[in-house]
């Protein structure tokens, strides 16, 4: 059963993360242009299912997410409820298309962007913008950004990584001013939970259970090292997916428990 870290664990991966914060610079986001672009993009932001890195307007190249996002932000002025209400998925297919290859699974993604235009033209006059005015700047709680957002279909995930997301990206771009900083979490998602059983920060366990201590030995890693918990997460998701071995090895080579087969994000 997965439990609390050892402090000598704790101890040791918070020097690691020190270091590793020192030349370490979160993403700004500053091509992201407005809310709606935001909760859009990160909605469909999972399993982009691109086999190669590819240039886009002679910038690049890229891959996965951030290929992704390049393609989406090439047009702008259609990332709103209004003009998504009725997207299909040829459109979205075209839209995410770079030389031979596009987006996988076009309409589910397409039905993930209507959803989301339904639920903001209903209750938000079709605009992030007014959902973040809602929230009254905070994340957690009644009425707070999560819980809003969990109402949409694309960000009702468990771990809420697609919300935490958005509400990074606003939160950087000076949307957002967050009431409530004590409620940001970092992401227990694969990548995470495979740098912490790795580094001996948690036990192997089922699923859930290793998400939950992963979750839990990195709040307590952030408040250790001093370094707030959303760009933690931000640094250990970038600078870990290609080194399962970022925060040592030193309970061998564990992997993260396998993914949920009945999940559409991860």
């Amino acid at each position: 059963m997965a439990s609390k870290p050892e402090d000598s664990a704790l101890a040791r991966v918070a020097v690691l993360v020190r270091e590793l914060r020192s030349s370490y610079d979160p993403p700004a986001f500053a091509h992201v242009p407005g809310p709606d672009a935001a909760i859009f993009l990160s909605a469909v932001d999972h399993k982009t299912g691109y086999e190669n890195p590819h240039s886009v307007d002679g910038r690049g190249p890229f891959e996965g997410s951030e290929l992704m996002w390049e393609l989406g932000l090439g047009r702008p002025e259609a990332l709103d409820a209004a003009s998504l209400s009725g997207v299909e998925r040829e459109e979205v297919g075209e839209w995410f298309r770079v030389e031979d290859e596009t987006i996988a699974d076009p309409e589910r993604r397409a039905a993930l962007w209507r959803d989301l235009a339904a639920g903001l033209l209903r209750s938000y006059e079709g605009s992030a913008a007014s959902l973040l005015e809602a929230s009254a700047g905070r994340l957690a709680g009644p009425q707070g950004l999560l819980e809003r957002l969990a109402e949409f279909e694309a960000y009702s995930d468990p771990i809420a990584k697609k919300s935490f997301l958005f509400a990074k990206i606003c939160a950087r771009r000076g949307w957002l001013e967050v009431r409530d900083p004590e409620s940001w979490e970092v992401c227990a998602d694969n990548v995470l939970m495979r740098l912490a059983l790795r580094s001996g920060l948690v036990p192997e366990g089922p699923r859930e259970e290793v998400r939950a201590a992963t979750r839990e030995a990195f709040r307590e890693i952030a408040e250790v090292s001093g370094i707030p918990a959303q760009v933690l997460d931000d640094m250990l998701w970038e600078l870990g997916r290609d080194d399962p071995d970022l925060l040592g090895a030193a309970a061998g080579d564990l992997r993260d428990p396998d993914r949920d087969p009945e999940s559409a994000w991860y």
